[in-house]
């Protein structure tokens, strides 16, 4: 089972210190987002220097997080995210690193179900075909606050698409926050579909409230209100032995030492019996 450091839960750092806190909490894997990386390479850093680094420190980069709004669909929009697909697939090669995360946002919403899956169809599948050469994989997150919120969502469109690169991300807070999957349906999943694991606690937009995850994810593990229990017990009834990565997008736990968030990420496995 491989642990990995999520960038986002150290979002005030860069891609090189972050492979160090890695591996001074004892995390042997990190889920790098995309502009920690490119910002590294436009300021001088390369390819073989942080491959390098990630040797040196003994850590692995499990996955690319994320290629955003991937239901761009006017003609310029499309042809700017399929650049960006190929961009994110050849840095997801360079660094030898499995899967790239994708994820839809609510640039669809507004569009009747059918066009909507339609679209994301397309998109996902020419995505998919970008990276199949290159041996990436790409997992799904469905996005609590946007239409495509659900596990059987997530479920339908690898369905749809036909393609064995694509897999999807159980994110604890989004498909409870969402509202529309039980840790059941987890449960009763085909594990192979499953590509990582997000664990993370939060809560839902209450009535009336806006959907900002800066203040419905700002909660460590066991401070919100996600059944952290229920719902990994159900991925361990899917016999799942992959990666597990903490998620704490938290400005208040942000302003703490860096080394103090990256430790604190991974005791919150174990405290939950995951090591």
């Amino acid at each position: 089972m491989k642990l990995s450091l999520h960038g986002v839960s150290v979002w005030y750092s860069n891609a090189v210190t972050q492979l160090r806190l890695a591996r001074e909490a004892g995390f042997d894997g990190l889920e790098i987002l995309p502009e920690h990386l490119y910002r590294y390479l436009e300021n001088g850093g390369t390819y073989e220097q942080f491959r390098h680094l990630m040797a040196e420190n003994k850590v692995e980069i499990t996955c690319i997080n994320a290629l955003k709004r991937i239901g761009r669909h006017q003609p310029e929009e499309r042809a700017a995210l399929l650049q960006e697909a190929q961009r994110i697939c050849r840095a997801a090669a360079e660094l030898n690193c499995p899967v790239v995360q994708i994820m839809a946002l609510t640039e669809l919403d507004h569009l009747p179900e059918e066009e909507r899956n339609a679209i994301l169809r397309d998109n996902i599948c020419a995505i998919a075909d970008i990276g199949k050469p290159l041996g990436i994989k790409f997992q799904i997150e469905v996005v609590a606050f946007t239409a495509f919120n659900s596990l059987q969502q997530g479920l339908d469109m690898i369905a749809a698409c036909g393609r064995d690169n694509i897999g999807l991300v159980v994110d604890f807070w989004h498909l409870h926050a969402g509202g529309n999957t039980r840790p059941e349906e987890v449960a009763n999943m085909d594990v192979n579909l499953i590509y990582g694991i997000h664990f993370c606690d939060g809560r839902a937009a209450r009535p009336g409230e806006e959907w900002d995850e800066w203040v419905q994810r700002d909660y460590a593990p066991d401070k919100g209100e996600v059944d952290i229990p229920a719902w990994l017990e159900a991925v361990q009834q899917t016999g799942y032995k992959g990666g597990w990565c903490p998620e704490l997008l938290s400005p208040h736990h942000w302003e703490l030492d860096l080394a103090d968030i990256a430790k604190s990420c991974i005791d919150s496995l174990h405290e939950y019996g995951v090591k």
